[in-house]
This record gives C-alpha cells, structure tokens and sequence, in this order.
C-alpha cells in the first residue's frame, strides 16, 4: 500500500470510524496478533444428567424396575410393602446427592403470604391455584411448600450415554 493512500486511509478512519482501518493496522504492524481460539466447552447435556440420576435410583432402589412393573396382579398389602422399602431408599440416595428445602417453609392448609419472596421471581416460586384473578393476589391458603435444590452433588455422567443400568447376566 503506498504511503499517501496509507495516511489517507489512517486519517479518515480515526476521524470518522475512531480507529484504524484493520487492514491500515496490520500493514503498519498495530494490529493484536490473534489469540488463540478458546476451546468451545460443551454445554451439560441435561438429558445425560437426567439418566444419572435415574441410574442412582436404580442402582440404589430399583425405582425403574418397580415402576415398569405392573403390579396389578399383586394386592395392596405386596404393594404397600414393596412401597415403603422403594420410597426409603429413594430418599435416602436423593438426600445423598441432592441438598433439598422448601421454597415457602410454612404450615400447609394455612394463609400464606407471598409477600416476602422477591417480586422478579415470584412467577416461577409460585404457582397459584384455584379461581385466580387476572392480577395474582399477594396470598392464599398453602397447599405445597414447593421445593429447591440447594445443593446438586451428582457424579459426573458418562456423556452420551443413555443405558440407566446394564442388563445383568449371571453365569453358572
């Protein structure tokens, strides 16, 4: 590039752009030397995190087996059995895991007051049920609590993979 057309092309860059030409900065050496390209991080995969925990459930309780059952031929009393032991190992993996509180931490059956919660998140910590009006009110009678997860300490998956336990074969 000839010199004059160089000192035009500065000149009118700064004036009007507020900074040299790219081109006008390279060949006079003022131009930044180009970073290396950032490694592009793969988002989590939420469904890979949905499949790890119901692997633990698995692993631990046998969830999935229980609930692809059908328990139809088995009375109440086998189920409510079957039941209590699937729920108490549920849990006990979940709160293994997973730090969980109550999003409003009152009496259910009582009026609460939403009125306390930040008003910029009151539309997803809240649902309200029932005959309500076009303008939320600022309470109502309680009937869940809601949760939140404090805390998620899941072990890392194995990305991509969808299998929530392997077929077992036992060998004799």
């Amino acid at each position: 590039m000839g010199r004059i057309l160089l000192a035009f092309r500065s000149f009118f860059g700064i004036l009007f752009q507020g900074a040299l030409p790219g081109d006008v900065a390279k060949t006079l050496g003022l131009a930044k030397a180009a970073a290396a390209p950032k490694p592009v991080e793969q988002p989590p995969d939420h469904v890979d995190g949905a499949v790890g925990l119901l692997g633990i459930l698995q692993r631990d309780a046998r969830l999935v087996d229980f609930l692809m059952e059908d328990i139809s031929a088995y009375d109440d009393d086998q189920v409510g059995a079957a039941v209590r032991s699937v729920h108490d190992q549920c849990r006990d993996s979940l709160l293994r895991y997973i730090s969980l509180t109550p999003v409003i931490d009152a009496v259910e059956g009582a009026y609460t007051s939403v009125a306390a919660l930040p008003a910029t998140e009151r539309s997803w910590l809240v649902k309200f049920i029932g005959n309500v009006p076009a303008q939320p009110p600022d309470g109502g009678t309680l009937r869940h609590k809601g949760w939140r997860v404090e805390k998620a300490g899941l072990p890392a998956p194995r990305r991509g993979s969808r299998v929530i336990a392997p077929a077992e074969i036992e060998v004799e």
